[in-house]
């Protein structure tokens, strides 16, 4: 089974296309670096039933140093086998070094995706395109300002996220085995992004704290599954710690939104 039929059939288990994001902050937790191990483990078990997915990002754990490390070790082997996880960790790197990388997170950590920034080239995202029922997620259009930058500037006649798109085509072109999808930041998807980039995956950060709306992504026809990212809303809600709640409040506006 590839990632993306069994990204679909979590989607349809669920009726959910949220994605719980996992950006553990010590300073807002009870209990601060001593407390996060049983934080996480309170939020994946109360959410489960509603998540498409899970995202942990690396920086917060990496934050916390060797510590940090291990609760992601640790988490990453308590997680639900049903529940397909992203590994938020954006890697990009030549040679040998993304090679160790693919090795590191699909078969020591056992993740089912990874995000990856393939500004480096094709050949650099090649080590992770050959695991069988692996994905990766290739950063496109990101949430923040600053994308205007260099995502959306022309690139001989095609906008460079559509040139990231291009790159899961041709990973599909030569039958690779690791399903390619993109990240398409919800404050940026527009509808001149979303009919511009090729029926994949989407991971889709930026709804709640970020101020994105799913109101961007009615009608836009995508078939593939593709999962809404909500970090913050969920685990550090401002006076709110029912976290099945939250994460159902927020399923079923993604839900609504993209009817």
């Amino acid at each position: 089974m590839t990632y993306a039929d069994r990204l679909k059939n979590r989607l349809e288990v669920t009726g959910s296309a949220l994605c719980v994001g996992l950006d553990p902050r010590p300073d807002s937790t009870e209990g601060g670096v001593d407390g996060i191990a049983e934080f996480l483990r309170r939020v994946v078990g109360e959410t489960a039933e509603y998540a498409a997915a899970f995202k942990p990002n690396m920086a917060y754990f990496e934050a916390m140093g060797l510590h940090g490390i291990e609760i992601l070790e640790q988490l990453l082997e308590e997680m639900p086998d049903e529940v397909p996880v992203i590994l938020d960790a954006k890697r990009s790197d030549i040679g040998e070094t993304q090679k160790y990388y693919a090795r590191s997170y699909f078969e020591n950590w056992g993740v089912d995706a990874v995000t990856l920034n393939p500004f480096l080239g094709y050949d650099t995202l090649e080590p992770f395109l050959d695991w069988d029922g692996k994905g990766v997620y290739l950063l496109a259009v990101t949430s923040n300002s600053g994308s205007v930058d260099f995502q959306r500037r022309d690139c001989e006649g095609k906008a460079l996220f559509e040139r990231v798109g291009d790159l899961c085509d041709r990973a599909v072109s030569e039958g690779r085995k690791t399903t390619a999808g993109l990240v398409v930041g919800l404050t940026n998807a527009d509808e001149n992004v979303l009919a511009n980039l090729p029926d994949v995956p989407l991971l889709i950060p930026g709804l709640g704290a970020q101020g994105g709306s799913v109101e961007a992504l009615k009608g836009s026809g995508r078939q593939a599954a593709s999962v809404i990212n909500v970090s913050r809303g969920i685990t550090y809600a401002e006076g709110n710690t029912d976290y099945a709640g939250l994460a159902k409040h927020w399923a079923e506006e993604i839900a609504s939104g993209i009817a």
